[in-house]
C-alpha cells in the first residue's frame, strides 16, 4: 500500500476532484471547485519526493529529474485512478492528482442536452470539446465515446496524456494509445493513425500546429475526429485554431475547416447553490450552412448571432445556458457573471453585496 493512499482514500470521503501536494506546505484537496487545507503537517522535500516516487514509473522519474515536469496515470487498487502532473516549484516538489471517475458517466447524468447524442453518430467530420482547465472537458468527452461504443459497431481509437477513462469493449473495439509510453507524441500517433483502420479517433488534446492539421485531415478523409482545446467559446476555438496557420495557409485551413467541422461544445463548470457540487454550462454551436459559410469566408465574429438564431437547430449560446442556471436557482449569479459575456444580463439578479464586490458599486 502506496504512503499516498491514505489521501486517495480522503479524496473519495470529501468528494474531492483533486489533491494538491507540494514541499513546505500541508495538503490541500479542491472540492466543488475550492481548495481546503488538509490537517496534516507540512510535506517536506525529501518526504513527498519518496511518497511521488512510490507511484511514478520509473522510467518517468528519469524524466522528471530531467526536465522538472511529468505527466501520468495513477490506479490505487480499491480506491480510484487519477492524472498525475509532477512539477518543481522553489521550495521542491509538487504534484497534482486529478481524480477519475471508475465508471464512465452517460451524456444524461451529466445532464447535457439531447442534441449531443446525435454527435457519436455522425459517420465523420470533427467535433471540439473546449472550456477551461478543469471545466469537465474529459468526462464529456469519454462519455460521447462510451456513447459510440454502445450504439456503433466501430474501431474507436484514441490518443491521450496520459489515457484517464478506460474503455472497455462494448459493441465496439477500442485501442487507446498513451503519449509517452506507446507514441513519442500526439502528432506522431495521428501520422500513422490512417493506418490503424480506425472509424472514430478521439485525440486527447490538440495541443500544436501540427496536431491540429492532422485532425482536421483525418475529419476531412472520413473519420469521426473528437478533441479537445482549452477555449472559451465557439469563436475563439475556430479563431484560435486558423491564427495558429501561416498566414498564406489560413484560406485553404478555413475552407477544409468549414467542411469537416461538425459540432463545438464549449463549457464551463459552476458551484451549485441548491445543492452540494457542481452543474455544466454549455454553449453549443452545430455546422449548419450558415455556419459553414461564416468560416469559410473568416466571419467568426458573427457566430454569436448564430447561436441565437439557431436555436431549432439544438443550437446554444452559453450567457442563455448561464442565465437558465440563474433563474432556476440553481447557481448563484455572482457565479455566472464571470463566464458570461454579456454581463448587462445578470446584473438584475446579482445582491448588493455582489454587485459591490463585482462592480465595485
Amino acid at each position: 500500500m502506496a504512503k499516498l493512499d491514505a489521501f486517495f482514500k480522503l479524496m473519495t470521503e470529501q468528494g474531492a476532484s483533486d489533491l494538491h501536494l507540494a514541499s513546505g506546505s500541508p495538503p490541500l484537496l479542491r472540492v466543488n471547485g475550492d481548495l481546503q487545507r488538509v490537517r496534516y503537517p507540512a510535506l517536506s522535500n525529501d518526504d513527498l519526493k519518496t511518497m511521488l516516487y512510490e507511484v511514478t514509473p520509473a522510467t518517468l522519474v528519469k524524466q522528471f529529474e530531467e526536465t522538472g515536469d511529468a505527466d501520468f496515470a495513477h490506479a490505487a487498487p480499491g480506491l480510484s485512478r487519477y492524472r498525475v502532473n509532477l512539477f518543481l516549484q522553489q521550495h521542491g516538489v509538487a504534484a497534482v492528482f486529478r481524480q477519475i471517475p471508475t465508471t464512465i458517466p452517460s451524456l444524461e447524468a451529466l445532464g447535457l442536452p439531447r442534441t449531443l447524442l446525435k454527435l457519436p453518430l455522425l459517420p465523420q467530420g470533427l467535433v471540439l470539446v473546449t472550456g477551461p482547465t478543469g471545466s469537465g472537458k474529459s468526462t464529456t468527452l469519454a462519455a460521447l465515446i462510451d456513447y459510440a461504443n454502445t450504439h456503433r459497431r466501430d474501431h474507436i481509437l484514441t490518443i491521450e496524456d496520459p489515457v484517464e477513462f478506460v474503455h472497455a469493449n462494448k459493441s465496439c473495439v477500442v485501442n487507446q494509445r498513451e503519449v509517452g509510453s506507446h507514441t513519442r507524441t500526439f502528432a506522431a500517433a495521428l501520422r500513422a493513425v490512417l493506418r490503424e483502420d480506425p472509424d472514430i479517433i478521439m485525440v486527447g488534446e490538440m495541443r500544436d500546429l501540427e496536431t491540429i492539421r492532422f485532425a482536421i485531415e483525418a475529419a476531412s478523409t472520413g473519420h469521426l475526429v473528437f478533441a479537445t482545446l482549452h477555449t472559451r467559446s465557439a469563436a475563439a476555438t475556430i479563431s484560435r485554431m486558423v491564427d495558429l496557420f501561416p498566414a498564406s495557409q489560413q484560406s485553404l485551413i478555413r475552407a477544409t475547416l468549414a467542411d469537416s467541422l461538425q459540432a463545438i461544445v464549449a463549457q464551463v463548470l459552476l458551484k451549485r447553490r441548491d445543492a452540494a457540487g457542481r452543474c455544466v454550462a454549455l454553449e453549443i454551436l452545430l455546422a449548419t450552412p450558415a455556419v459553414r459559410a461564416l468560416i469559410r469566408d473568416g466571419k467568426t465574429h458573427q457566430i454569436p448571432t448564430v447561436l441565437q438564431t439557431g436555436r431549432a437547430h439544438g443550437m446554444q449560446a452559453l450567457d442563455d445556458a448561464l442565465l437558465e442556471h440563474v433563474q432556476s436557482g440553481r447557481i448563484r449569479a455572482a457565479e455566472a457573471y464571470p463566464h458570461a459575456t454579456d454581463k448587462t444580463r445578470f446584473r438584475v439578479f446579482l445582491d448588493n453585496a455582489d454587485t459591490t464586490l463585482i462592480l465595485g458599486e
